[in-house]
């Protein structure tokens, strides 16, 4: 654990020796927003909380034996916010992303609302046109458009569904009619939140029938709201820590993930648990990335 000032916050809180751009591998985007919420905004300071609860971790991953953050993990200033309509928000994103994707680095988008991802998922798969998309999350997100806009978070895997990219939908609980009659139409492979709890394994074999190069994008409202009730539209009947762990780290072994962002964070002010877990999925998630059986693997 590091200690840092609010106002020299690197994800981690890593020494600034540790986090210099030219060295590292993964560049975090923090993305503030939250202006196409519809139901509890207040996801816009995700980023910031999860940041700062990322500096009380413990930088040794003690499953693995490693100290990822020894790839080197660099911190940007948000690339957005609110002041942004949601179609320049995506442009931002996107931007942002193909920069450092042509760098050779890893960008890893922190939101702010599930909306960010959209411009996240278009550079990535400009730069790997074979692209698959995991998504976790208690929604489907398929609305083709929501209170007026086709950039609303509630519709982020529509815009995916459209390039026709292979996906997986894992801790689907809440869809309306109009989503589960898309799902049946394109034959979309969902696997519902009880599904993946009594039987994980049925994730996994739709993960061995995607790509070989896997974007990840997770909303954290696919967790149980007993383990994360700060998020801005909880769904009871989520998954745990653990079986989500297991998962991330096969789907790891399995397939290459090129790229990953997590979102909908809406932090509590006097209970921190959601934004640490949130801190610390993203670092295992790196570390499952980044390392196997305590090797550096790139």
């Amino acid at each position: 654990m590091s200690s840092h000032s609010p106002d020299d916050l690197n994800y981690g809180g890593l020494d600034p020796r540790d986090a210099l751009l030219d060295k590292a591998r993964v560049v975090l985007i923090p993305v503030p927003y939250d202006r196409t919420a519809s139901y509890q905004k207040g996801t816009a300071d995700g980023p910031r909380a999860l940041i700062e609860a990322s500096t009380h971790m413990e930088l040794y991953d003690d499953e693995l034996g490693v100290e990822p953050y020894t790839i080197g993990l660099h911190t940007i200033p948000p690339v957005s916010g609110n002041d942004d309509s949601p179609e320049a928000m995506v442009a931002k994103v996107e931007e942002a992303i193909a920069g450092y994707l042509a760098m050779g680095k890893m960008p890893v988008v922190l939101g702010g609302e599930h909306a960010v991802s959209v411009g996240a998922i278009r550079a990535y798969l400009k730069a790997h046109p074979r692209l698959s998309v995991v998504q976790l999350d208690a929604h489907g997100d398929l609305r083709d458009s929501f209170e007026g806009s086709r950039y609303n978070h509630a519709c982020i895997m529509r815009r995916v569904a459209e390039e026709r990219i292979p996906t997986l939908q894992v801790g689907i609980r809440s869809l309306s009619k109009e989503e589960a009659e898309f799902i049946r139409e394109r034959r979309l492979a969902v696997v519902p939140a009880g599904e993946f709890m009594r039987r994980p394994e049925t994730a996994l074999q739709a993960v061995d029938r995607l790509t070989d190069e896997i974007y990840l994008t997770v909303d954290v409202d696919f967790f149980d709201p007993g383990i994360m009730p700060g998020t801005g539209t909880p769904e009871p009947g989520g998954p745990g820590w653990y079986e989500t762990l297991d998962f991330l780290r096969e789907l790891c072994r399995r397939r290459q993930l090129v790229g990953f962002d997590v979102n909908e964070l809406r932090p509590i002010a006097d209970d921190k648990s959601s934004d640490f877990l949130a801190a610390k999925l993203v670092y295992k998630i790196i570390a499952y990335r980044f390392f196997a059986d305590g090797r550096r693997i790139d």
